[in-house]
């Protein structure tokens, strides 16, 4: 018994968002046309999914510390270490940032924490892991479209 075409595009949406390999290299994998690989991914939205995944919240914290972080070294090494107008507006605009991006659940966390959760249900009832399989993916869709 092969495969369903749900379980095609399913496999093929992984390779896609995981495995960061292009059409044709999923089409040669899965035995589906690289034409509707491509009809998959932009009415699944594929795109956005990657990018969410590779955009995490910790990245982004990294990113705005460091920024922050640069900015305080180039304040105090002045002889009176008080930033200027400018500058404190920018070091607003990043703790804004960074404690926006600290109280948020992003799309990633949303698929690693159902991927973790999926996992789990997957060791105690390999049954129920297929019914909840199910919920999640609609529960993850719903937040590509609706954010």
């Amino acid at each position: 018994m092969g495969i369903s075409k749900a379980q095609e595009r399913e496999y093929a949406r992984i390779l896609y968002v995981n495995e960061r390999i292009t059409f044709k290299e999923i089409a040669e994998r899965t035995g589906v046309t690289e034409k509707t690989i491509g009809k998959w991914a932009e009415a699944d939205n594929w795109a956005k999914l990657r990018k969410s995944l590779l955009t995490t919240k910790e990245a982004q914290l990294v990113h705005w510390y460091n920024q922050l972080d640069a900015l305080n070294e180039l304040i105090a090494k002045r002889e009176i270490p008080i930033p200027e107008s400018k500058e404190a507006d920018i070091m607003s605009k990043i703790t804004a940032n960074i404690q926006r991006l600290e109280t948020e659940i992003g799309l990633g966390e949303y698929v690693e924490v159902s991927r973790k959760l999926l996992t789990f249900i997957q060791s105690v009832d390999l049954d129920d892991a297929k019914r909840f399989k199910n919920y999640i993916d609609e529960f993850i869709n719903s937040k590509l479209k609706n954010g």
